[in-house]
């Protein structure tokens, strides 16, 4: 069911109660339509990015790219989609062909829109733009990561696989994962 704006809480206050490099810690104080009152933090961005894009790169009709990196948050390396964010004046398209020199060492000549995701929306305000990348060619572009990433091929189609293993595990990453499979499978 699909509410209307008017019915969204009014929102009484709005302070920023920390503040890091990358992060915003908000919290907003709400009036409910019932008359309810409740206090929420939020994260959010610095103010400074316009967006983020994660792309499956598709080097053939069957197969994607896959990078391992280190995830501070995991204090581990995870396999997971090349990602980054939209840098000032670039289009998501450019975006996502730039991350994905930079992380995979491939450009692609085709790159589409596939979906727009979110992540814990009752906690993040933030949405990643997911593009679908084919006819990749070879190109490095020199990147923001401490370290080179691992670069790996896996069958479109194993997916129940790759979610067995204990280093795949980005809700993002799996369900642009589901839907580019979708989206080739329906083309065919």
């Amino acid at each position: 069911m699909s509410r209307s704006p008017d019915h969204n809480p009014h929102i009484l206050a709005r302070r920023t109660v920390a503040r890091s490099r990358l992060f915003n810690i908000e919290e907003i104080d709400l009036r409910f339509s019932n008359g309810a009152e409740r206090t929420f933090e939020r994260l959010g961005g610095n103010g400074k990015g316009i967006g983020a894009v994660m792309i499956v790169a598709m080097p053939d009709p069957d197969h994607v790219l896959l990078i391992r990196e280190y995830a501070a948050g995991y204090e581990d390396y995870t396999l997971t989609l090349p990602k980054g964010l939209i840098d000032e004046g670039e289009d998501v398209v450019s975006a996502a062909d730039r991350e994905l020199k930079e992380e995979c060492g491939f450009g692609a000549r085709r790159i589409e829109p596939l979906v727009e995701l979110s992540l814990s929306p009752n906690y993040m305000r933030q949405k990643i733009q997911v593009m679908l990348a084919r006819d990749l060619y070879e190109e490095r572009l020199p990147g923001d990561e401490p370290e080179q990433l691992e670069v790996e091929t896996h069958r479109l189609d194993s997916i129940p696989a790759l979610l067995a293993r204990e280093d795949f595990h980005e809700g993002r990453a799996v369900a642009a994962l589901y839907i580019a499979r979708d989206k080739v499978k329906n083309e065919m």
